[in-house]
């Protein structure tokens, strides 16, 4: 196993201060690096060892924060949180900017080979950055089919993968018959795997007594959900040693 180190990073994005968390592999060779964005709650200790497992593999990880370092455990508050900001582009791809150029800057991220994943809220930031024109090698998502202006996925450079669970109430069938029309039309190199039985937040362990309906963990859809992203960054944005 490579030894990985961490540490917190703190810049401003939005109005507010971020605390994102940077996981770096060993070595002091440039490296190809994932941005990560986290679930709709906020960044926490399972975003966290994503970003710390993709530094095992070999990757630089910056898990991004998307508002100011809180947690929200309160679903109504994360729910007026969320909700506008899921409705302004712009101010998505500002908060994913901030994050993306924080990565960047890292003196062991290789520029030219950058991917971004995300969950929920972090994965629709990072499809954001997908639509803006930003040049990364890779986009992977969970439960992030949001669609965006008409005609701007034409924009996005990069092969995108999706998941999501087949009894999502909040990316129901008619969201992802949505977000897969827009990716054909805009002829993006796109997959979507939907995941037999799974509810929304499938991936998070710490949903398993989630209050909001339609919420609920699924822990092998979960293992093959991160199994399906690690494929993707190997196929996009593998390691060389």
């Amino acid at each position: 196993m490579t030894k990985v180190t961490t540490r917190t990073v703190a810049y401003p994005a939005d109005g507010l201060t971020m605390v994102g968390h940077l996981a770096l592999p060993a070595g002091d060779d440039r490296r190809p690096a994932v941005l990560i964005g986290p679930e709709g709650p906020g960044l926490n200790d399972f975003q966290r060892r994503r970003a710390d497992a993709l530094a095992e593999l070999g990757y630089v990880a910056l898990a991004f924060d998307i508002n100011g370092g809180r947690w929200f455990t309160d679903p109504q508050e994360m729910l007026a949180y969320v909700t506008p900001l899921l409705a302004d582009p712009d101010r998505m791809r500002g908060i994913g900017r901030a994050a993306l150029d924080v990565l960047r800057a890292q003196p062991r991220t290789d520029p030219d080979r950058i991917a971004g994943i995300g969950y929920g809220t972090g994965g629709a930031i990072v499809l954001e950055l997908g639509r803006a024109g930003v040049d990364l090698r890779a986009i992977g998502t969970v439960n992030a089919l949001i669609t965006g202006r008409p005609g701007e996925a034409a924009r996005i450079r990069c092969p995108v993968w999706a998941g999501v669970g087949s009894e999502d109430p909040i990316m129901p069938a008619e969201q992802r018959d949505a977000f897969t029309k827009e990716m054909q039309t805009a002829g993006v190199d796109w997959r979507l795997t939907v995941y037999g039985g799974a509810l929304h937040a499938f991936h998070h362990p710490s949903v398993e007594h989630a209050v909001l309906p339609g919420v609920g963990h699924h822990p092998r859809h979960a293992q093959r959900a991160w199994r399906d992203i690690v494929d993707l960054l190997t196929e996009c944005v593998p390691v060389t040693e």
